[in-house]
């Protein structure tokens, strides 16, 4: 098949890619290299079944060729992406979202968007289950994400509803691997390079606060079975594996360096207080279920990010 990824050369889109190239799928990877780096990518550059392309998914894009699948995974994830310009990522959930989505009804072709957990805001049910309506700010600094993504969903289904686009939409929680970006404010990543740099480990807040960890290989083949299947709802993908910050930042620290500090700062606005999806309807309709436990996916990460800032010095 023909299958264009948007956000292809981004953290999870490239993990996507590779599985699509080595599935003999013909690929075309667009991304504006906001967050997206080249160097993901690198290995399908000189391929015959590989197209790269710079755009931005706010401008509409058109194709000669057929199109049979649509990944559309563009957006900045990490809230320290996608505060630094809000109105951009509110452009880019919404027109972004509506030009790939005209571009699957012209083509005819199976559209999935990577919709997200954070569409939950600071949940008052637990674990989270896809009937859920959320409780977001719809005022505050992460809106721009949270809502986004909202209304994302919102133009994803009353296409389906409206011009019988063949739609699929994935929820997903909190993802780490190689190829997370060294600055993006994530979690995972920050206390990695901390730990790695030998500076002292930040935990917000108490560190009681709740993630669930999802290793990129596992989302990547959630992200495969939704797109194949026939389930036309929301699904979430995550690990549904709990842990506290304050035990992420302990289980950083004892791989890394055991004689890091561990500091505290104050919460940011709107940061969720749980996090934790039911993945119920995944393991039901999908088959699915993450295998990598969060210390075997640590020890990947840590390995990949230890190679790239030891090559940068």
């Amino acid at each position: 098949m023909r299958v264009l990824v948007t956000g292809g050369a981004g953290f999870i889109g490239s993990h996507l890619i590779d599985r699509l190239m080595e599935q003999d799928h013909h690929v075309i990877c667009l991304d504006n290299f906001y967050t997206g780096v080249e160097r993901n990518i690198q290995a399908w550059l000189n391929s015959a079944n590989f197209d790269l392309v710079r755009h931005d998914v706010t401008q509409p894009f058109s194709s000669s060729a057929q199109i049979d699948q649509i990944f559309h995974l563009a957006c900045p994830a990490s809230p320290v992406h996608y505060q630094a310009d809000a109105i951009a990522t509110a452009k880019t959930n919404f027109l972004g979202t509506l030009n790939f989505l005209e571009l699957a009804q012209k083509h005819k072709a199976r559209f999935l968007l990577a919709s997200t957990s954070e569409i939950y805001g600071d949940p008052e049910i637990h674990p989270q289950v896809e009937t859920y309506w959320g409780n977001v700010n719809c005022t505050g600094i992460r809106s721009c994400y949270d809502e986004g993504k909202r209304i994302a969903e919102t133009l994803t289904f009353d296409h389906q509803r409206q011009f019988g686009t063949d739609t699929r939409v994935v929820r997903i929680f909190n993802t780490y691997g190689a190829r997370m970006l060294e600055n993006d404010g994530r979690v995972v990543s920050n206390l990695i390079v901390q730990a790695l740099r030998g500076i002292p480990l930040t935990v917000y807040g108490d560190g009681s606060q709740t993630r669930s960890f999802c290793y990129v290989s596992d989302l990547v083949e959630g992200l495969l079975r939704l797109m194949a299947g026939d389930y036309c709802l929301p699904v979430n993908l995550g690990n549904p594996d709990e842990y506290t910050i304050l035990q992420l930042a302990q289980a950083v620290q004892s791989m890394i360096n055991p004689d890091t500090e561990i500091i505290y700062k104050p919460l940011p606005q709107d940061d969720p207080r749980r996090r934790r999806p039911n993945i119920g309807l995944a393991q039901k309709y999908l088959n699915w279920e993450p295998e990598v436990p969060l210390a075997e996916g640590l020890a990947k990460t840590i390995s990949d990010f230890r190679q790239r800032l030891f090559e940068n010095g």
